[in-house]
């Protein structure tokens, strides 16, 4: 596919880091970097790890998402002052591996591409916004933790001499652990990490934490209006502003526990961003079918995908629509997908849910 904004990033698109709050950059072969930027710009929490290795003989780049490892996004002091969230450096200290994507051999992720209906968002997103409103789900509490589980995997581009061709890594785990106000953290991701993890810090609160979330507002106008202005302080100028505040709001949705009330905003929001359309079919990282609210931005569609009954957020994936003759990327090749498996209040870091002290 020719270079374009809307190939790698995930989390986020740039905007995985840049959801109301970005992240950092990664580096991207041609054509991905771009797109990595939008999705900082949308992906709040999303990765701060650089993996772009292009050398001369032989190379494997991500086409999504640099780093699958650590997938926050720091948002820079400007785009801070509009957003009103807050910004801070990202510290990692516990060995990760910074070689998933040369490690990654696997054939191709593939799937069969759901049929889009640019008629039935608005009205899938209000059902699926009346059931993210249910307060049923506890309340964190001061000095507690935002648990998530989630199952993920990424295509590379793997080049050598002059054939390059399409390759994944293994569907694997990921465990994240944030504070409330997102300056403490840990991480547990296969291949990535040790079987222990890394500590993830920050020196002052970050953009997609539960606090931070909870600060948003909840007119679905005045939030909207808040991510493309927190948007438009950090994509690239190539990249369209809707397709960076779509894939903002997913990074929001992904990693991270917003209050009902901003949960049910952040639907309503998504409703009226020219271009989101809804998908009658779509498969999440651990084979779980159900529907998606969905948006394309050169050739490729980001998926948001709910289970066809509770409407209950999956996992989400991106998935090539449209090919270039000669680009490894082949229509139906799955660039990124995930699953949330657990998401969860509790009271440390490293504490799984159900477990005492």
């Amino acid at each position: 596919m020719n270079a374009s904004p809307s190939h790698r990033p995930h989390p986020a698109e740039w905007t995985e880091t840049q959801s109301l709050l970005p992240s950092a950059e990664r580096d991207l072969p041609a054509g991905r970097h771009q797109f990595h930027k939008e999705q900082m710009m949308a992906r709040i929490h999303e990765d701060l790890r650089t993996s772009s290795r292009m050398p001369a003989a032989s190379s494997v780049a991500p086409v999504k998402r640099s780093n699958p490892f650590l997938r926050r996004t720091i948002l820079p002091a400007a785009a801070f002052a509009l957003a009103g969230a807050v910004v801070g450096a990202l510290a990692l200290t516990g060995g990760a591996d910074d070689g998933r994507a040369a490690l990654a051999t696997g054939p191709a992720l593939t799937t069969t591409i759901g049929a889009a209906d640019a008629k039935g968002a608005p009205q899938l997103l209000e059902r699926i916004s009346l059931a993210a409103a249910d307060t049923s789900a506890p309340t964190p509490r001061k000095g507690q933790y935002i648990y998530i589980a989630s199952k993920v995997a990424d295509t590379y581009i793997k080049t050598v001499g002059d054939k390059s061709e399409a390759v994944s890594d293994e569907l694997h785990s990921r465990q994240v652990w944030n504070s409330l106000d997102g300056r403490d953290g840990w991480l547990i991701e296969a291949g990535a990490t040790s079987d222990k993890g890394i500590t993830l810090k920050s020196d002052v609160p970050f953009s997609g934490s539960y606090n931070a979330l909870a600060e948003l507002p909840t007119d679905p106008d005045a939030l909207l209006q808040r991510i493309y202005r927190a948007s438009d302080a950090v994509r690239d100028p190539e990249v369209p502003r809707d397709q960076a505040a779509f894939v903002a709001i997913g990074d929001l949705l992904f990693e991270s526990y917003p209050p009902a009330e901003v949960g049910a905003a952040l639907y309503k929001a998504a409703a009226k961003i020219p271009g989101v359309v809804s998908v009658d079919d779509a498969v999440d990282a651990t084979g779980r079918h159900g529907v998606a609210i969905a948006r394309e931005n050169e050739g490729e569609r980001t998926e948001w995908i709910f289970d066809k009954k509770t409407l209950q957020f999956l996992g989400e994936r991106t998935v090539v629509v449209k090919a270039t003759a000669g680009d490894p990327l082949k229509v139906g090749t799955v660039t990124h997908t995930s699953a949330i498996t657990e998401r969860a209040v509790v009271d440390a870091a490293k504490q799984v849910p159900g477990q005492v002290g």
